[in-house]
């Protein structure tokens, strides 16, 4: 069995948040792109020979299986004969949410860390008097 520290578990946190922005910054980036799906990051309690760390561990990589937009434009070099193309599967507004929820969280777990390290320093310093 693991020996998991509050340092150790915010780090994972902070790891699988910054996974997620840099996720949400690509589909944001693509937001434009026809045919794009929107990539997700699913989290998942970190397993030690089949316990629970306490860590939080990030899934593969998912493409959003939702049906992309239909878009009527017999001008763009992708439509087909009917003059449809698919757009992107990507909502700007629901990106923007994500985002802000990804950095807050990132935020809290940088303050957990930054907590546990304030304690353990002064908890040496105890010691060493």
């Amino acid at each position: 069995m693991s020996d998991v520290t509050a340092t150790a578990i915010a780090g994972s946190g902070m790891r699988a948040q910054a996974l997620r922005l840099r996720l949400v910054s690509e589909n944001v980036a693509n937001a434009d792109t026809p045919g794009y799906r929107r990539k997700l990051v699913p989290f998942q309690p970190d397993r030690d020979f089949g316990r629970e760390t306490g860590l939080v561990a990030t899934g593969r990589v998912q493409l959003d299986r939702a049906a992309l937009p239909r878009i009527h434009d017999p001008a763009h070099p992708m439509a087909d004969a009917q003059g449809y193309y698919d757009g992107s599967g990507v909502d700007l507004l629901i990106e923007i949410a994500d985002a802000r929820e990804a950095s807050r969280s990132y935020e809290a777990n940088l303050r957990v860390f930054e907590q546990s390290r304030q304690m353990s320093a002064s908890v040496l310093d105890l010691l060493r008097r």
